[in-house]
């Protein structure tokens, strides 16, 4: 769903201390508000700690910052995350207990930048050449999706071999995603008053054969590269009636697709449409739909990386912006020390101990 803009608010009085370790640079990060919509005074903070890196060519485009390394090594790797969260639930500033770190947005996703941040800062000489993208508006509307905005128009600037999205793992690496797939179906009927029903054609009522065809829908668990997926077909929203006296002549559910990266936006569009094709539908809507990017752990890159971070790859489910990495060329993971089940919770949080792990990992990796 779009937002309207939120209020960037005050900068932060202070800068970003790259010197601290990841879990303090995490709390640092949350206690920036960065709202989608509102993410300035951290983009603002990301690019001047950047910009101290002489190591570094650091751009800007709009809240987005890049920033590359240019040793001339055979491999580029993009280390890429969001900046922005969804709204504060009374969880901020964030706490340290026992371990975990408290707050919004330290699982989704300011624990991976503040990985990313660190591993810019103290891996001066990788082993493979780098690009950091820390970018904003991935919590709201897709066409406001920085990352999609930098696709558009600095594309180069995201060039590379192979790219790790620190989206929310638990520390295991996901591949691929899923697809998204947003419809809306629309029933029609005819108005009359309620006293004399028979006079009119209820448009609620002939819902009913849409939510018989969910509720016995039977979701697919294909294998793609070595992965399974899990799909599924819910409803997300019904809306009907017109008053309490009235027989309602629209009704409209709202049914999303989550489906697997064997099957393209288009396929995923025709099986919906076939799925309904007999259930009176009057008006078949497509809303949103993001593509899906298979897992390609067979690349040899995302195969090198798998080796050197350890665990067993799994399934992304949910959509994230490897998609996007994708569509370019590049291949792409998830992995990230956050868990994706605490993300956009009011009691979101991380284990301290899964920041310094996904830290510890990606500098052996390179610097091996």
């Amino acid at each position: 769903m779009e937002r309207a803009p939120q209020d960037p608010g005050p900068a932060p009085e202070e800068g970003l201390d790259l010197t601290q370790d990841a879990v303090r640079l995490t709390a640092r990060l949350v206690d920036v508000p960065s709202v989608s919509g509102g993410e300035k005074p951290l983009a603002d903070a990301i690019e001047t700690a950047l910009r101290a890196l002489p190591h570094l060519r650091v751009d800007r485009y709009g809240n987005n910052v890049v920033a590359r390394t240019g040793l001339g090594r055979a491999e580029r790797v993009v280390l890429a995350g969001h900046i922005d969260t969804v709204p504060i639930a009374g969880n901020v500033p964030s706490r340290l207990e026992d371990g975990v770190l408290w707050g919004c947005g330290t699982s989704d996703m300011k624990a991976g930048v503040a990985v990313q941040l660190r591993i810019a800062a103290t891996v001066p000489e990788p082993n493979r050449d780098l690009t950091f993208v820390f970018y904003d508006n991935e919590e709201v509307a897709a066409h406001l999706n920085g990352l999609g905005h930098l696709a558009q128009a600095h594309p180069d600037w995201l060039a590379g071999d192979f790219a790790v999205l620190l989206e929310p793992s638990e520390g295991q690496v996901e591949g691929g995603c899923q697809g998204t797939l947003r419809v809306r179906l629309r029933t029609a009927g005819r108005r009359a008053h309620s006293a004399r029903g028979w006079m009119g054609a209820n448009a609620v009522h002939a819902a009913a054969p849409v939510l018989a065809r969910l509720a016995a829908y039977e979701p697919r668990r294909p294998v793609v590269d070595g992965l399974e997926f899990r799909e599924g077909l819910n409803a997300v929203g019904i809306e009907g009636g017109v008053a309490g006296n009235v027989i309602p002549d629209e009704c409209t559910v709202t049914v999303n697709y989550r489906y697997a990266p064997d099957l393209t936006e288009e396929q995923a569009v025709a099986h919906v449409r076939e799925v309904f094709a007999d259930c009176g539908v009057a008006e078949f809507t497509v809303e949103d739909s993001s593509g899906p990017a298979r897992p390609g752990l067979t690349h040899p890159a995302a195969a090198a990386f798998v080796e050197a971070v350890g665990g067993e790859a799994r399934p992304k489910f949910g959509w994230t912006d490897v998609s996007r990495f994708s569509a370019l060329g590049v291949p792409a993971v998830n992995y990230g020390p956050g868990n994706p089940n605490l993300a956009h919770r009011r009691d979101e949080r991380v284990e301290t101990a899964l920041i310094e792990h996904c830290e510890e990992r990606l500098r052996a990796w390179l610097t091996a």
